[in-house]
């Protein structure tokens, strides 16, 4: 009986300390979610007072270098960038700008989004209404189809 205690021992400090760092690891995962959530949602704040007045304008005609979602309005704009982009992504608004230089075409990670927003309208637009047979009339794509909240993509081209 001795034995079985001793051959167990080990096994359940491993078990335990195994789930004690995927709890931690959790934890850790939530806490880094929750403050990247609570920068973008301080940026889009401070965007959404500095363009009161403004919001229902086309997003062209109250923010600088804007080349995707031309005619959609100010106000809804900042929703797009914080949710469809932010939160897919799981990144904060400095992942692809400047802090307080929105327009600037500085970081590589702006281009790469145009690029990739250009990929998602064509699937939408093009190849998924092709495809007989999908159980939706109007079958989309979005950037959480394939980043599910991470930067990389669930597969890594």
């Amino acid at each position: 009986m001795k034995k079985t205690f001793i051959i167990l021992l080990p096994v359940v400090l491993i078990i335990g300390t195994s789930a004690f760092n995927l709890k931690r690891s959790s934890q850790i995962n939530k806490s880094r979610a929750d403050s990247v959530a609570d920068d973008r949602k301080r940026f889009v704040e401070e965007l959404r007072n500095a363009i009161k007045g403004k919001e229902n304008e086309p997003a062209e005609n109250v923010f600088k270098n804007i080349k995707l979602l031309k005619g959609v309005p100010a106000g809804r704009f900042l929703s797009i960038m914080d949710n469809g982009y932010g939160n897919s992504l799981g990144v904060t608004c400095n992942y692809c700008h400047k802090n307080g230089e929105w327009d600037l075409d500085i970081k590589p990670e702006k281009e790469i989004t145009r690029k990739m927003a250009e990929m998602n309208n064509t699937i939408n637009n093009q190849l998924l209404k092709n495809i007989d047979g999908l159980k939706s009339a109007n079958p989309i794509v979005n950037c959480t189809t394939c980043h599910r909240g991470s930067v990389k993509p669930a597969i890594q081209l």
